[in-house]
Parts: C-alpha cells; sequence; structure tokens
C-alpha cells in the first residue's frame, strides 16, 4: 500500500514515520511511504476562491500526487483542490492533521467516495492554556514590562494607579463560542471567581455545566463582559463578528482576547476603538492578514498585547493529531469504517442513493 505524507515544521517527519510503522505492523499490511516536505510556519498561508490556509504550490503538490498515486494522504498544510484530487487516481483515504481543513476541497473528495479523517480537537488543550495565560499576560503587563526590560527600560510607571494591572476576581469573562476550547478556558479559569457568560447557538443542554455558567445573547455578553474572548469558527456568519457597532457596545473598561482567528474581527474598527477608548485593550494572536505588515498601526499601541499565531503549537498537539489519525487509519483499513471521517454523512447519503 503506497502512502504519501506531507509533513512541515510543526508535523515533522520524525514523528509520523514511526507511527505509520507500527500501524504497517499492526495491520500486517505493507506500506510503501513517501515523505515530502512544505516549508510552514515559515512560509504563510495562501487563499484561492476554492480552499484556503494552504502552503505550497497546488501544481506541484498535484504532481507529486500522481507520480506517487498514494492510496493513503496524510497531509496538514498542503493544498488539496479539486484539481489537485483529480490527479489521485488510486486514493483511498485523506488523513488530515487539522480540525477545521480549509485547505481541502472536502466536497471533491466525497464525490470520488473518498473519507477525509481530520483531527478537531487536537489543540484545544494547548490554545485553552495560552488562552488562559494570554489573559493573565496583558491584563497584569507581564508581556509589555519584559518587553521594556529587555530593552533596559524599568518601567516604574506599571506601578502608578492609572497604569495598575487589575485583578482577575469579580470579573465577567465572555466566551463566544463554547466548543472543546471555550469550555477548557471556563473550567481552567474556575479557581479565579470569575463570572462566566456564553453565546453558542449550537450548544443544546445549557443545564449541563453548572450555574455558573450562564448562557446569554451575544449584545449582553458585549456589554457585560469584562474581558471577551473568542472562541468560534470562522463562517458567514461569524466574519466580522467584532466590528465598529459591537466594539461601541462594550465597557470601556474591557478588554477583547481573539486566540481563534482573524476574519472574526474587523482589525481597523479595533485600531479606532483602542485608541478612541471605547475598550481598554486587547491580546490578539491572530490578525487580518498574517504576518501583519511591519507598518500595521496595531503594533505599535500601547494596550495591546501580540502574538505571532501560536495558540496552538505544542507538542503534545503533534502526537494527539497523529496518533488520532493512525487510529482512525487502522479502523478504516482493516474494517472499511467510515463513520469518524469528517465527510462521513455525505459518503454514506452518495452509497444510498
Amino acid at each position: 500500500m503506497r502512502v504519501l505524507a506531507i509533513c512541515d515544521d510543526f508535523i515533522v517527519r520524525d514523528v509520523v514515520e514511526p507511527s505509520l510503522e507500527a500501524l504497517s505492523k499492526e495491520l500486517s499490511i505493507e506500506f510503501e511511504t513517501h515523505f515530502s516536505y512544505l516549508n510552514w510556519p515559515t512560509e504563510p498561508f495562501k487563499f484561492t476562491d476554492e480552499i484556503g490556509e494552504f502552503v505550497g504550490d497546488p501544481e506541484e503538490t498535484a504532481a507529486l500526487i500522481e507520480s506517487v498515486d498514494p492510496h493513503v494522504l496524510i497531509v496538514h498544510m498542503a493544498p488539496l483542490s479539486s484539481a489537485v484530487l483529480s490527479r489521485a487516481k488510486s486514493l483511498r483515504a485523506i488523513a488530515v492533521t487539522r480540525g477545521g481543513p480549509i485547505n481541502i476541497n472536502v466536497r471533491a473528495a466525497t464525490r470520488r467516495g473518498i473519507p477525509v479523517f481530520s483531527t478537531p480537537g487536537r489543540n484545544a488543550e494547548t490554545v485553552a492554556e495560552f488562552t488562559v495565560g494570554l489573559i493573565i499576560a496583558h491584563l497584569k503587563h507581564i508581556a509589555v514590562a519584559h518587553a521594556a526590560l529587555s530593552q533596559g527600560n524599568w518601567r516604574t510607571d506599571l506601578y502608578h494607579y492609572t497604569n495598575a494591572a487589575v485583578e482577575l476576581g469579580g470579573k465577567t469573562l465572555g466566551v463566544i463560542g463554547f466548543g472543546a476550547i471555550g469550555r477548557r478556558v471556563v473550567k481552567m479559569f474556575s479557581g479565579f471567581d470569575l463570572r462566566f457568560l456564553v453565546v453558542d447557538p449550537h450548544v443544546q443542554d445549557k443545564s449541563a455545566f453548572g450555574e455558573e455558567v450562564r448562557f446569554v445573547s451575544f449584545d449582553e455578553a458585549l456589554s457585560e463582559s469584562d474581558i471577551l474572548s473568542l472562541h468560534a469558527r470562522v463562517t458567514p456568519e461569524t466574519a466580522g463578528m467584532i466590528g465598529e457597532k459591537e466594539l461601541r457596545k462594550m465597557k470601556p473598561t474591557s478588554h477583547l482576547i481573539n486566540t481563534a482567528r482573524g476574519p472574526l474581527v474587523d482589525y481597523q474598527a479595533l485600531y479606532k476603538a483602542l485608541v478612541e477608548g471605547w475598550i481598554a485593550g486587547a491580546a490578539l494572536d491572530t490578525f487580518a492578514v498574517e504576518p501583519p505588515s511591519a507598518s500595521d498601526p496595531l503594533l505599535k499601541l500601547p494596550n495591546v498585547t501580540l502574538t505571532p499565531h501560536i495558540a496552538g503549537s505544542s507538542r503534545e498537539t503533534v502526537h494527539r493529531a497523529i496518533d488520532q489519525l493512525t487510529a482512525e487509519l487502522a479502523r478504516f483499513l482493516r474494517t472499511g469504517d467510515t463513520s469518524s471521517a469528517m465527510n462521513f454523512r455525505d459518503l454514506a447519503g452518495a452509497s444510498n442513493a
């Protein structure tokens, strides 16, 4: 069985290869494994009208796939458009080490009857930990104080009353999106005497999360939160969900946190809000354009804490993703079970048509 794994500097061959060797032994199937490499995260994401957040040249990817003609394709950031997938004549399964693989035309794979296995929740723990750390670092001026001190500037003004940090106790944390990450953030913050407001229309049993979690409207979360943390996926409904109108509804003492995706926020409106004092500050791990231009005015503001889209980065995430995918591939290759594939329902519908 031919397997092609397109790795990079995060999903590395040193982790993927031994897992595939173990899977080969487990299934008693001889793998002819081919490895390729993409220069991610050094190379920034690309986007087309069909797929997004990919790295590499689609034509080069198509040529590689055509030359190997894999039965199983393991990817992270490789571009799998309809045209690229059309060159994969023998492909039986795609395994992608991402939770939301918008770099893959899943519909095109489904039309070919190819299951797409993904890894939802692979980085939920590390993103939640990062969010908690980012909020604390931002509110306590840890990042700004470190940056100043590394330049020889002893910031005594951070002890002035007007610049002093704020405490978390007694504050209200608004959480927009209550999936695996949002729920972990609330759990991790449960010992901080915070009040939790949650916005998520997709949660069915809202009583399952205890009295400390209150589900509210979006407007209520905007107006009542001292800290508003975004954990929603980008959809046509959520893109630009934080714009000028929303920022004006927030408290002048509030802070916006975005460890989700840049397109959720109108960053020009956010800059205006931070400069004019509609809100007190922001902590951002994601941006409208990544990497942002060195001249981006957001980078120069004193009331923001910025990181380069690293919330999802942990070694454990890589191992978790590969372990999850190899378990799914083992089940599929042994029994043909596609029930864990992200396009399972569409595949099942096609087979019953």
